[in-house]
């Protein structure tokens, strides 16, 4: 198993790759899109805090990522003593029809396949996604990690319309007519998925890149009138046997897991291990939709039993720290994952 950091967009520099080095991280997860914009309040680990309306504008519709760029920053990762291992979300811009079965659909899908043929080319091996309406929404922000640290969690189910011209919590049309997203039902969301992965995964074996789902975060049925693919373990499943192949697979997150309201967090490790792509390592008290996230060490989660049922299964895949709460100091962010950071590096050592 190997330690690894989350790195948005802004913080692809020198300075966060140091960073990562010095904490004895060997990988980083990078997001080549910044999930929130200017007009929000930010707190230190990239969470927006404000009135929920959204985590800012998507990017240009128009431009995809290039084998060029991507092996440029893959290169200057490499300088720094580490391996990019990964690129998490798609540009909601890029496929915002395909998550809204929408009139631009087909040409979207073949940007995204595009993509995909350029994050193989530059020899990266992993691309994650959501496929969510909603996307990470919803949360609300305090001080509910040890000493009062500030981090996030969910108190109730957000019941807003989504409005026209958003999709993953992100704008992509700032002139949307105005209304809300149209309602669906959970199979209908399923077979958005389905067109999704029986169009992409063979072009992801072709590139040589795993496609890794990430799980719905935060885990309900439904958030803002929206309908949620995979807030159950056992809906992992469902995901995996749409389109068998090595080349789909899963962003596995633990808080994500634990916070769902059946099944086992250790049961679906043992599981779903063989089917991991990458591991945010995080932990949570509390069960969707009332929850909160918390130290690495604090939680509900035994992170030594996850890792010993990691070890036993043989994957050797990436952990990353996901979020962590913030701790009191000029340098808050840095600190919340310098202390993660420590946690899993010993713990793996140990285990």
């Amino acid at each position: 198993m190997k330690l690894g950091l989350g790195l948005y967009k802004h913080m692809l520099n020198k300075q966060h790759f140091d960073f990562a080095k010095q904490c004895g991280c060997t990988h980083l997860i990078v997001h080549l899109v910044d999930y929130f914009n200017k007009g929000n309040q930010i707190s230190n680990n990239d969470q927006p805090i404000g009135d929920g309306s959204g985590w800012g504008k998507a990017g240009d519709p128009d431009k995809i990522w290039s084998v060029e760029e991507l092996l440029d920053l893959k290169r200057e990762i490499n300088s720094s003593g580490l391996e990019l291992e990964a690129i998490e979300n798609f540009d909601p811009a890029n496929w915002h029809d395909i998550l809204l079965d929408g009139p631009r659909k087909k040409q979207q899908m073949e940007d995204v396949k595009q993509i995909i043929r350029n994050v193989g080319k530059a020899g990266i091996p992993i691309m994650g996604y959501n496929f969510s309406l909603a996307g990470v929404s919803s949360r609300i922000t305090g001080g509910f990690a040890r000493g009062k640290a500030t981090s996030v969690g969910m108190d109730g189910i957000d019941d807003r319309p989504i409005p026209n011209g958003m999709v993953w919590n992100m704008v992509y049309e700032t002139n949307a007519e105005k209304g809300y997203m149209q309602s669906i039902t959970h199979h209908e969301l399923w077979s958005r998925l389905n067109y999704f992965l029986d169009e992409l995964v063979p072009v992801a074996e072709e590139a040589g890149v795993v496609l890794a789902a990430h799980p719905d975060d935060p885990p309900v049925p439904v958030l803002r009138g929206t309908p949620r693919l995979v807030y159950q373990p056992d809906m992992y499943q469902k995901l995996l046997n749409i389109k068998p192949s090595k080349s789909n697979a899963l962003e596995f997150c633990l808080g994500s897991i634990a916070e769902m309201t059946e099944g086992d967090v250790y049961q679906a490790t043992e599981q779903y291990a063989d089917h991991i792509a990458y591991i945010h390592f995080r932990n949570v008290k509390g069960k969707a939709p009332h929850y909160r996230e918390v130290f690495v060490d604090e939680g509900d989660i035994d992170m030594f039993k996850i890792l010993k049922i990691l070890k036993s299964k043989n994957f050797k895949g990436v952990l990353i720290p996901d979020h962590s709460p913030q701790i009191s100091c000029d340098a808050p962010w840095h600190a919340g994952m310098a202390y993660t950071l420590g946690f899993m590096n010993a713990a793996l050592k140990m285990i």
